[in-house]
């Protein structure tokens, strides 16, 4: 009889290990960055296989879920300058997925809505994203994506707030720590 050896390894869970996590800002800022550009790969990877562009996705998907729009809200929902979102929905029109009207108000304001060829490719594709965003995060438990998400958008509101403090009347901008303040300071 021949003896069968098992090697165990259990990897110590870093919430409960006794060295301590580094939480600095610019740490966090690290981590939340590999993190995010590990994600976006599985959702680019995804996106190519539907002959698609990020942002040409990005249009369909905020039709689908939002309704016809027009070019100024379909650009901040998106993300988009004019000049891309031009691009964009030029290139989307060649292909028959989107098509522009104007409005009998201004004529001036064009409103974009899906085709029907448009709307099926983006309702299959954005079912089919989902699971490759599902396969992409499954690494957590759902009690652990709450938590994360509700961390997150608590995070990005602050670091918002922060952005949008108003300057002081001496051009400093207020938040900034002393220090930070001082160095790029002309005043010193």
């Amino acid at each position: 009889m021949k003896n069968l050896y098992i090697k165990i390894i259990v990897k110590p869970d870093p919430l409960n290990s006794k060295t301590k996590i580094d939480a600095s800002g610019v740490h966090l800022w690290l981590v939340l960055w590999k993190a995010f550009r590990s994600v976006e790969a599985h959702s680019h990877r995804h996106i190519a296989t539907l002959d698609l562009g990020v942002s040409d996705f990005g249009v369909l998907e905020a039709l689908l879920h939002k309704g016809p729009l027009t070019v100024t809200e379909l650009g901040a929902k998106v993300l988009l300058t004019s000049g891309s979102m031009t691009a964009a929905l030029d290139r989307l029109e060649r292909r028959g997925l989107v098509e522009r009207e104007g409005t009998a108000d201004d004529r001036r304001v064009r409103v974009i809505r899906l085709t029907p060829k448009g709307k099926e490719l983006i309702q299959k594709g954005f079912g089919e994203h989902k699971m490759a965003m599902e396969y992409a995060v499954e690494g957590l438990g759902e009690q652990d994506r709450a938590a994360l998400v509700n961390l997150l958008r608590q995070l990005g509101q602050s670091a918002e707030q922060k952005l949008t403090h108003r300057r002081s009347a001496n051009g400093s901008t207020q938040g900034l720590s002393a220090k930070s303040s001082k160095k790029g300071s002309r005043e010193e």
